[in-house]
Formats: C-alpha cells, structure tokens, sequence
C-alpha cells in the first residue's frame, strides 16, 4: 500500500524529474528538510514504487533517430485471441518506445523511432508486420514535436 504523498514528497519528486543527479542534501536544501529526512522520503517512495529508476535522457536526434512514427494497430480475430504473444513481440523491438492498448477502432498504439522512413520501412516489412495476428497497421509520420515530457505533473 503506497502512503498519501504530501507537499514535501510532491516537490521532491518534482525535483527529481527535472534532474535525477541532485543529491539528497540539494534537494533537501531545496525542499526545506533536513538531508536525513528527505534522504528517508526518497528511498521510501522507492519502495513503494513511486520511484521506478532513473535515467539519462537521450535527444533522439542528436543521435540519428530523426523520425517519429505513431503506428495504429489492428488485430485480427486470430490476432485478439493471442494478445500475449503480441504483446511480447512489441516488447522486443528497441524501435518501439511506446505501446498502448486501447479502446476504440483500433486494438494498440505504437510510438516508434527510426533514423529515416527507409529505416522505418525496414523496421515494418521486416519485423512488424511479421508479427502474427495483425491484420492492419496505418502508419503516421510526425512532423514535429511542439512538446514532449517525461514530467508528470506531481505539485497541486
């Protein structure tokens, strides 16, 4: 059972999503604890999961992954009824960053990188559309990105 987080919790993890290097004595200065207490806050809400890790961020294009593709995936009959299988292949793919289930006309969405559309091209005839069960994939090519996050919007 997580414990209701409270203002001090709230801008810690605030603090921590903006930049996860900050010791604890910075972020207690920051905060107003004690470094002690903070200290506790924080590896109790690792615990508890609040905290899954921590991470560096990468600019995908600094590093050649220059598109960014939103792919709605349908499944067939057969497809649904192998949900697991599925899912377990999208895991499998590095391109895929992103996989969601939904509700509506189409079962999933993908958020996929790639370094151009023929590497995109690739990643489609060669390992997603080789996925069993799927029966139609629609393929959106962002042209942009306006805003992007990793930051949940933790202060009330």
């Amino acid at each position: 059972m997580h414990s209701e987080l409270d203002s001090y919790d709230r801008k810690i993890l605030a603090l921590l999503q903006e930049d996860a290097s900050l010791s604890s004595a910075q972020i207690a200065e920051q905060v107003g604890l004690s470094q002690s207490p903070c200290w506790r806050r924080i590896q109790r809400m690792k615990e508890e999961g609040i905290i899954r890790g921590q991470v560096t961020l990468l600019d995908r294009k600094k590093i050649g992954l220059n598109t960014q593709i939103f792919a709605e995936i349908k499944l067939n009959a057969h497809g649904r009824s192998n949900f697991t299988e599925f899912t377990e292949a999208i895991r499998g793919f590095p391109e895929v960053l992103e996989c969601y289930v939904l509700m509506g006309a189409v079962d999933f969405l993908l958020r996929i990188v790639a370094a151009d559309i023929e590497a995109y091209e690739r990643f489609f005839f060669e390992k997603l559309s080789l996925v069993p069960g799927i029966q139609e994939v629609n393929s959106i090519v962002a042209l942009s990105e306006i805003k992007s996050t990793t930051s949940l919007p933790v202060l009330r």
